[in-house]
């Protein structure tokens, strides 16, 4: 199992799993709806087909892979002059103070966000978006919990039980994927921010034929940088693609 990440996904619902299709426009309602509680404009997914011009030539990796990119942003962030060197393997990316640190000002698109799921549109804004709903939700239940007198000498009635299940499943099908909302516009940004640091050469911030071949190409050997530069180059094309098709990026 690894973390996929892709674009234009409706469209290919449409034409290949209609009820998945219909499934996924509900979590792009969730999208719109977290977009419009900041103000922002709706994002409109493409339905017709895209032919995506994507210069990786993989299209997932394993989950660790982006906490090694997470990481590497972070040091870059903290000591700009910092240069990313291979980690081993018995050490993890995650437990770097650095990476909390960026967290705790919940600046960073890149490291803001779910590492198994959810969305970064091609609009553009600068905070990432929470799910203010889910967060209420979670106090609401917490005073719940704490207000409820429970008797458990007595049993609670088959019908009590069957409402609160439904209740269950429709809190589980509401809310935002992830709890957290990105742009592709920052998204972006951080990565060619963290280019340097990993010995990725761009022009004027932009990536070129041969510089993602040759990326391309070390990811294959698996070895030095592999992983940073998996993560990275999917990330990259994901965002150029997600804002040149105005389509959204999906972690699934």
């Amino acid at each position: 199992m690894g973390l996929a990440i892709c674009v234009g996904m409706l469209a290919e619902l449409l034409e290949d799993d209609p009820e998945g299709a219909e499934a996924f426009e509900e979590d792009l309602a969730e999208v719109n709806r977290v977009l419009a509680a900041a103000g922002l404009p709706p994002h409109t997914e493409p339905r017709e087909a895209i032919e995506f011009d994507s210069r990786a030539s993989i299209e997932s990796f394993p989950y660790s892979f982006i906490h090694y990119l997470r990481r590497a942003y972070a040091h870059r962030v903290l000591a700009p002059d910092w240069v990313a060197t291979p980690l081993a393997d018995d050490v993890d990316p995650t437990a770097d103070p650095k990476i909390q640190t960026l967290l705790d000002s919940e600046d960073s698109h890149l490291l803001c966000h779910s590492d198994a799921e959810g969305f970064y549109v091609p609009v553009d804004f600068r905070e990432v978006l929470f799910d203010e709903r889910e967060e209420d939700d979670e106090i609401e239940e917490e005073e719940e919990e704490d207000d409820e007198d429970v008797d458990l000498s007595r049993g609670r009635e088959e019908d009590d039980i069957g409402d609160e299940e439904e209740d269950e499943e429709d809190d589980e099908a509401l809310g935002l994927p992830g709890g957290m909302l990105g742009s592709s516009y920052r998204l972006l940004e951080e990565l060619v921010y963290v280019a340097p640091a990993l010995g990725i050469h761009l022009s004027n911030g932009k990536l070129g034929d041969e510089e993602a071949e040759r990326i391309d190409a070390l990811i294959e050997d698996d070895n030095g940088l592999y992983r940073e530069y998996a993560a990275w180059l999917l990330l990259y094309e994901a965002a150029r693609l997600s804002i040149a098709h105005r389509t959204a990026i999906v972690f699934c």
